[in-house]
């Protein structure tokens, strides 16, 4: 594997594939990192696909990596609904965190992520790249969500044009209620960086509208600069190796190790 030198210190040499919504968070920790760091961002409308499009999209970037470029590809990702599950690595080794999803690389460990939700269920978590961005920034995705898909992405006239009123005002209650229906507080993950006080005054103002709490916790970022800096335990990281596959595992560990199919 390569390995750079400047002076009498070496370091190695990452690319990272990420959402955007860690953008601003990635961002810092890599400029605080020892490493090199080259950042890839995804759109967060990845969420939105089927768990297979999202998967083949992600092992696509992880493919096309330059091998004898890095040292490992690194995942800025958590299990995401199943949205990794069956990524694989190739000749450079592959680097994820312990995760649920992006909740959890922001408030810093899977067992803080499960403290949060069990202690207060029916929480929206909002960050500052849930605020800022959106499943249009880096890429077109239109057409390919699940909703899409479904032909439910659609305003009420169009869907009382296919299904008939009374239909569409079934599918917008059951699916389109928005956080209110389902929620009962939004809470602002607050990470300290980024425009605060414009993000404060967003999750109070989405919350006042549901009629929910408005909550703020502090954010943690050492599992990201872990991340960046190879500090890989095996409790909060799993490394893939040539043909091994992501799997989810249990509550504790989140994810595990497979093979891939030869």
């Amino acid at each position: 594997m390569p390995e750079y030198s400047i002076g009498h210190h070496n370091f190695k040499r990452f690319l990272l594939i990420a959402c955007e919504v860690l953008h601003r968070e990635l961002f810092f920790c890599a400029a605080r990192s020892k490493n090199i760091v080259d950042i890839e961002f995804c759109s967060q409308g990845y969420h939105d696909l089927p768990c297979g499009d999202m998967r083949s999209r992600i092992q696509e970037r992880i493919s096309r990596a330059g091998q004898g470029r890095y040292d490992a590809i690194l995942l800025g990702f958590g299990l995401c609904s199943n949205g990794i599950s069956g990524i694989s690595a190739g000749k450079i080794p592959v680097v994820i965190p312990r995760a649920h999803d992006c909740i959890t690389l922001l408030l810093g460990s899977k067992e803080r992520y499960r403290e949060n939700f069990d202690s207060e269920p029916g929480t929206y978590y909002l960050s500052s790249g849930w605020i800022e961005r959106d499943s249009d920034n880096l890429e077109d995705l239109k057409g390919m969500s699940v909703m899409s898909r479904l032909g439910l992405d659609c305003s009420i006239e169009e869907l009382s044009e296919k299904y008939g009123a009374e239909n569409a005002q079934f599918i917008i209650s059951s699916i389109g209620g928005g956080i209110e229906k389902n929620y009962t507080a939004i809470s602002f993950i607050n990470t300290g960086l980024g425009n605060i006080e414009a993000y404060r005054e967003t999750g109070c103002r989405e919350a006042e509208k549901g009629n929910l709490l408005f909550k703020e916790i502090n954010g943690n970022l050492s599992l990201l600069q872990k991340l960046m800096d190879g500090d890989w335990s095996d409790e909060e990281f799993l490394i893939l190796t040539e043909n091994d596959t992501v799997c989810q595992g249990d509550d504790i560990m989140i994810l595990k190790k497979g093979k891939k199919a030869q």
